[in-house]
């Protein structure tokens, strides 16, 4: 999923289950930002009081706090973003399949993202909870892809049906859509094959995070990768439906839980409107985000001036460090990062104590079901 649903569609059904405006912001924030975070070595120049940091040469720091990464820096595909970013946060194994491969497999309701889930509603974490929230989402549309480079990425025959043409953002999208006999199926193939490696959902591009689609694509089901191929047909309606309606049961199951973030009288009886804007078929991020504003505002659930209704994706280091600028802390590695004013309160930093949180049940929860993901 893409920033339309992690964020805005977050953001709105908060709101329409009785969270506050800054409870639903703070959801819907921490949702979106595991696909922003990409700083994942931090030196301070001293350390804030209050705080859990580990030490680089002698000085505080933070590491191992990513949860996403540039796919399309080479020095990003190895084995610790891979397995610690991009399996643990967007493609959580669905922990089916006869062999190791197999069961990296991400599947929708994985058991290891139910676990991690059903512990982070049991606290009145916010941050945590948006953040596993994120993850869960992702079960649904990145279903069927595994989060390392592995065979079970590598797919053939990919088609997408539209009621209306899809205006693609560069030639690649058009000729995908162009190519529909059997022969320029195979030469696209080819294409995709040799400039696009069997990383998460790379060679199906971008159709798993668009949520009006409907589209297709072939697979070697057998256990050895035999050539042995099927076709496997994906709504991306109902796969978000279904994320969303399973969604808002937990938002209510929370709430229930920390009543704290209630508004009184808050929250909407019918979700329909809200439905029908997430699978809503347009032609660009920016116009589906539109779409959302426009929803959440005609059901007065934000006014037009509200900051949660535009999403920064750097508001959380501004809010945390006093030296911020977008060229130093734009970066895989941050040096001589200045801790500013109650750090220890900061969201930026309960972001980083829910990552080391959630990769430590993830790793244990894998083996647990039998995936044993080296470390």
């Amino acid at each position: 999923m893409k920033i339309d649903a992690h964020y805005y569609g977050i953001l709105a059904f908060s709101r329409a289950c009785g969270f506050t405006k800054e409870a639903a912001g703070t959801l819907a924030y921490a949702s979106q930002y595991v696909d922003d975070a990409k700083i994942n070595h931090m030196v301070l120049r001293k350390e804030p009081k209050g705080v859990e940091s580990e030490t680089i040469n002698g000085k505080p720091a933070f590491y191992n706090m990513a949860t996403c990464h540039s796919y399309t820096r080479i020095g990003t595909f190895n084995y610790d973003s891979m397995t610690g970013n991009t399996c643990a946060f967007h493609f959580v194994p669905g922990c089916d399949g006869k062999n190791f491969t197999r069961k990296l497999r991400c599947k929708e309701r994985s058991p290891i993202i139910e676990a991690i889930l059903a512990e982070a509603k049991k606290s009145n974490d916010l941050v945590r909870f948006g953040m596993v929230l994120h993850a869960y989402a992702d079960t649904f549309s990145h279903a069927g892809f595994s989060g390392l480079l592995s065979k079970v990425n590598c797919i053939e025959n990919l088609q997408a049906t539209l009621s209306t043409p899809l205006i693609p953002s560069h030639l690649l999208k058009r000729w995908i859509m162009q190519f529909r006999t059997s022969r320029s199926g195979e030469i696209m193939d080819r294409f995709l094959h040799a400039i696009v490696p069997s990383y998460g959902h790379g060679q199906a591009l971008t159709y798993p995070d668009l949520p009006h689609l409907k589209w297709s694509y072939h697979y070697d089901y057998s256990d050895n990768f035999s050539s042995t191929f099927k076709r496997s047909k994906i709504d991306n309606t109902k796969r978000f439906g279904d994320a969303f309606t399973a969604i808002q049961g937990h938002l209510t199951d929370y709430l229930e839980t920390h009543p704290q973030h209630k508004e009184p009288n808050g929250g909407l009886n019918d979700f329909t409107p809200l439905h029908k804007t997430l699978v809503a078929e347009v032609r660009s991020d920016a116009r589906r985000i539109k779409n959302w504003r426009a929803t959440m505002i005609r059901l007065g659930l934000f006014n037009a001036s509200d900051k949660e209704l535009r999403y920064n994706r750097f508001a959380w280091l501004e809010e945390a460090f006093s030296n911020f600028s977008k060229r130093t802390y734009d970066r895989r590695k941050v040096e001589g990062a200045v801790a500013g004013p109650n750090f220890a309160q900061t969201n930026w930093y309960q972001f980083y104590k829910a990552v080391h949180w959630y990769k430590k049940h993830f790793f244990r929860l894998a083996e647990e079901h039998g995936v044993t993901i080296p470390r």
